[in-house]
């Protein structure tokens, strides 16, 4: 499960600059920062990402990202359907469920491999 786990993101407009670091600084007596970085459940937002992103985005992994924005372009359902299962795969998620149909709202679950 620890793959799961690691630095939020901000998910909230009204707390920030969405997708950027969630920083929210503690202090200590005097008045230092002791810690700023929220570590939490990463689950939602590593799938979100691995939507978001398109092949070559990310250093670590250039083989990794759908590429969703395409899809506006493109009537292919069942070749994006295809390709979350891929990619979601590459990042150790099983896709349980996934409804990606015209005009249906797009519905996702998936859990990191055991």
């Amino acid at each position: 499960m620890a793959k799961q786990t690691g630095i939020q993101l901000t998910d909230d407009a009204n707390t920030g600059t969405v997708l950027d670091l969630k920083v929210q600084p503690k202090y200590d007596a005097s008045g230092k920062i002791i810690s700023g970085l929220v570590i939490g459940n990463t689950l939602e937002q590593n799938k979100a990402l691995i939507l978001l992103m398109k092949p070559g985005d990310l250093k670590s992994k250039p083989d990794l990202g759908v590429g969703l924005e395409d899809m506006l372009l493109s009537d292919n359902y069942l070749e994006f359907r295809h390709r979350i299962r891929e990619h979601f795969a590459k990042d150790g998620l099983t896709v349980t469920r996934l409804d990606l149909y015209e005009n249906k709202p797009i519905v996702i679950q998936a859990n990191y491999d055991s």
